[in-house]
Formats: structure tokens, sequence, C-alpha cells
């Protein structure tokens, strides 16, 4: 058994490259008995599982083929994706996941999250996201109509990424006690959404960041059933 663990694809029919990478990768990955994991962000925005595309077709056709052939896939949403549910991921058996994970992999216990409730110093980002993840303000939502939510969605990003060039690096990232206490009870911790893979050690634990997928590589883990995941290391795909 592979277990593959992925996260900040940001798919959208506007990057057909990075939609091509993941296509690929579960092809490359659907004969090898692999339990993917997707770690948030899987999707640049997430406004519906009403939503519906060609492309987004192509996605569903080719997860589909990945778990009829013995493979399975795990989601957990992240900070652009969070309004996607079960409804979506039983189209081709998907399993949705909570926002914190534990894992166990050769008597080692994994905790697996996004990352974004690691950035304890971003405060305004973590006020944001209490209140639109409030679970009534998110049934009103998904009642809206499809159009609505689309605009709505593009004004997030875009009020987003302007909060985002006035903040340091530093308050983006994770903050150590946060990250030293969601450590406390496991042997490992993998996330993304910080953008910046590397594998840290934190007290003989290891911590690692998967990468985002950029134009035409990414960072992902790889690992198999009985490796030592304190010994693993990041693997490039290339697309």
């Amino acid at each position: 058994m592979t277990y593959l663990f992925i996260a900040d694809l940001h798919l959208s029919p506007d990057h057909p490259r990075l939609v091509r990478g993941f296509l690929d990768l579960l092809r490359h990955y659907q004969d090898q008995n692999t339990q993917l994991y997707i770690l948030g962000d899987w999707f640049n925005a997430w406004i519906g599982d009403d939503y519906s595309a060609p492309w987004l077709d192509e996605v569903i056709s080719a997860l589909k083929q990945f778990t009829d052939a013995g493979s399975q896939v795990y989601f957990l949403s992240g900070n652009r994706d969070f309004a996607l549910g079960q409804k979506f991921l039983q189209k081709f058996n998907g399993v949705l996941l909570s926002d914190i994970e534990t894992l166990s992999i050769a008597n080692l216990k994994i905790r697996l999250e996004h990352g974004d409730l690691l950035c304890t110093d971003d405060v305004s980002y973590q006020k944001f996201r209490k209140v639109i993840r409030n679970p009534l303000l998110l049934g009103l939502l998904k009642k809206t109509p499809l159009s609505f939510r689309q605009k709505l969605a593009s004004g997030f990003r875009k009020k987003s990424r302007e909060a985002n060039q006035l903040k340091s690096y530093d308050v983006m990232d994770v903050n150590q006690q946060a990250v030293e206490t969601a450590l406390q009870d496991a042997d490992a911790l993998i996330h993304g959404h910080t953008h910046r893979p590397q594998i840290h050690d934190v007290s003989g634990k290891p911590r690692i960041v998967l990468g985002d997928w950029r134009e035409h590589e990414a960072q992902i883990l790889e690992i198999s059933e009985n490796a030592s995941v304190s010994g693993c290391a990041l693997k490039t795909w290339r697309y």
C-alpha cells in the first residue's frame, strides 16, 4: 500500500496544466493500491457541490477510475474549498475527513490538517475563518443561486490577496507554539497551506509541509506502508 499526500493544487479552468498534472498523478498511482490524502485547497475556489463544468467532469471521471482500480481518496478542506462536501465526493466514493485527522502508519500516530489553524498570528484570518465556517451561514449560502456564490467567491479571493499583501510572511506562517501543541499527542504532523514545502524537526518529531502546485511541478509526500515517517522525504511531481 502507498500513502500519498498532496495539498494546495488550486485547480481551476484557468490553469489547465495543473488539472493535467493532477490527472496524470491519478493515472500514475491508481494501480498501486494508493491511499490518496488531499489536505485542502484542492480547488482554487469551491462554490458548492451543485457546480458542474466539462473540466470538472473530466476530473470526476479520472477519480472514478482511480477508486474503481482499488485506490482510495480522502479529503479535508482548506481555506478555499471548505464548502466541498460528501455530495461531491460520493461521485467517486471519496471520503470527507474532519479538519484535523489522525492516521496510523507503521504504528506511528500522524496528525493531518490543512495548516491554516496553525497560523494563529494571523488574527484577522482566524476571525474570518470562524465566521465563514459557521454551519448556519454555510447552510444559508448553499441555498443561494450559483451565480451569487460565484461572485461572492471572487470577492473573497480579491480581498484575501489585498490583505495578504499587507501582511508579513511571518504572520502568515505557522506559530511555533501552535505546532508544538499539535504534536503533543502525535508522532508527526503533515499539512499544507503555507506554500513553503520543507520537513522541520520539532523536538525530534517531523513537521512535513507539502508544497503548492506551481506551473510545472509540486512537492508531494509518498510513504510506503512499512516505511519510517521520520526518514521520509518530499518528492517532486513534474507535469
